[in-house]
C-alpha cells in the first residue's frame, strides 16, 4: 500500500471515530433529529459546492431510487440513530457497537444474495457477539434501561449500515461513487426534514456545538466520503474497509482525551472482542452468488 493511502485510511479512520465524539458534545443542546439532519444537509451543501467548483455536477435523476434507498439507510436513519444513542451512552462504546455492521452485512447478504454463512464467518459473528455483551453488560454499576436502550440504538444504525452495504454491492455497481456521496446526503436532508416538525426546535447552540456540529459535518460525514471513495478507486473496495478495523479505536481514544471518558476494562475488552470476530469474517472466503440470489439482488 502506498504511504499516500495509509494516510489517507488513517485521516478517514480518524474521522469517523472522531464523529462519535462530536455527536456526544453536539446532541445534548440539539437533539437528535436535529443533529442529524445539520449533518447531512451541511455535507450535501459542500459536496455540492466541490462538485460545482470541479463543473462535474452528476445527474440526479438517473439513479434517484438508489439515492433514495442509500440516502435513508447508509445516512438518514443510523445518523439520527447514533445521535439518539448518545444521548444516553458514551461516544466510545457507541464507536466499538458500529464495528459490528459487517456482521449485519453478512447476515444480510446470506439472506439476500443467498452467500453461505460459513464456519469462520459464524465463528467471527460469534466472537462479536460476545463482545457486545461484554460491552454492553459486563458495567461497573447496575445496567439501566437507559444504557440499553441507547446500546440497541447502536446496533439498529449498524444493522442499517450492513442492509446499504449490501443494496449497494447489488444495485449500484454502475453509480459513480461522488455521486453516491453527494446525492445521498440531499436525500436524507429530505427525509429527515419533515419529522423536524414534531421536535422542539433547539435553543441558540454555543459556539462549542456549532464547531462540533461543522466537524461533524464537513470532516466525519463530506470529506470522509471523498477519502473513503478514493481509498476504494485506490487500493480496491475490501482492503478500503479495513477502516472498520480501525474506527473503534479511534472512537475510545478521542473519547479519553476530549470527553473524559474512562478507559474501562469492559470497553477494551469488548472491543478487542468485536474487532476480533471482525477480522475473523472478513478473511472468511465470500461464497460464489448463486443464480437465485443474482435474480432476488436484482433491482
Amino acid at each position: 500500500m502506498h504511504p499516500r493511502d495509509v494516510v489517507r485510511l488513517l485521516l478517514l479512520a480518524g474521522l469517523w471515530g472522531g464523529s462519535f465524539a462530536f455527536i456526544r458534545v453536539a446532541v445534548p443542546e440539539l437533539g437528535a433529529l436535529w443533529l442529524a439532519f445539520a449533518r447531512v444537509a451541511l455535507a450535501f451543501a459542500a459536496l455540492f459546492v466541490l462538485a460545482l467548483g470541479r463543473r462535474a455536477v452528476p445527474s440526479f435523476l438517473a439513479h434517484w431510487r438508489s439515492y433514495a434507498v442509500i440516502g435513508i439507510v447508509n445516512s438518514a436513519l443510523p445518523f439520527a440513530l447514533f445521535s439518539f444513542a448518545e444521548e444516553y451512552i458514551g461516544a466510545s462504546t457507541a464507536a466499538v457497537l458500529n464495528a459490528t455492521s459487517p456482521f449485519f452485512g453478512a447476515v444480510v447478504a446470506a439472506l439476500w444474495l443467498k452467500d453461505a454463512l460459513t464456519l469462520p464467518k459464524l465463528a467471527g459473528m460469534g466472537l462479536g457477539l460476545a463482545g457486545v455483551v461484554v460491552l454492553v453488560g459486563w458495567q461497573a454499576g447496575p445496567l439501566t434501561g437507559t444504557t440499553l436502550v441507547g446500546s440497541l440504538a447502536c446496533l439498529a444504525a449498524a444493522f442499517c449500515y450492513g442492509v446499504a452495504s449490501v443494496y449497494a454491492k447489488r444495485n449500484m455497481r454502475d453509480v459513480p461513487s461522488a455521486a453516491m456521496a453527494l446525492y445521498s446526503q440531499l436525500t436524507a436532508a429530505i427525509v429527515l426534514a419533515p419529522a423536524l416538525m414534531f421536535v422542539p426546535l433547539p435553543s441558540s447552540p454555543t459556539p462549542l456545538v456549532v464547531g462540533n456540529v461543522v466537524a461533524l459535518a464537513l470532516g466525519s460525514t463530506a470529506l470522509a466520503y471523498l477519502l473513503y471513495f478514493r481509498l476504494i478507486a485506490t487500493i480496491g473496495p475490501a482492503r478500503a474497509l479495513t477502516v472498520t478495523f480501525l474506527i473503534p479505536l479511534f472512537g475510545v481514544l478521542w473519547g479519553y482525551l476530549f470527553l473524559g471518558e474512562p478507559l474501562a476494562v469492559n470497553t477494551l475488552a469488548g472491543c478487542a472482542l468485536i474487532l476480533g470476530g471482525t477480522w475473523i469474517a472478513a478473511r472468511a472466503p465470500a461464497a460464489p452468488l448463486t443464480q437465485a440470489g443474482r435474480d432476488e439482488g436484482s433491482a
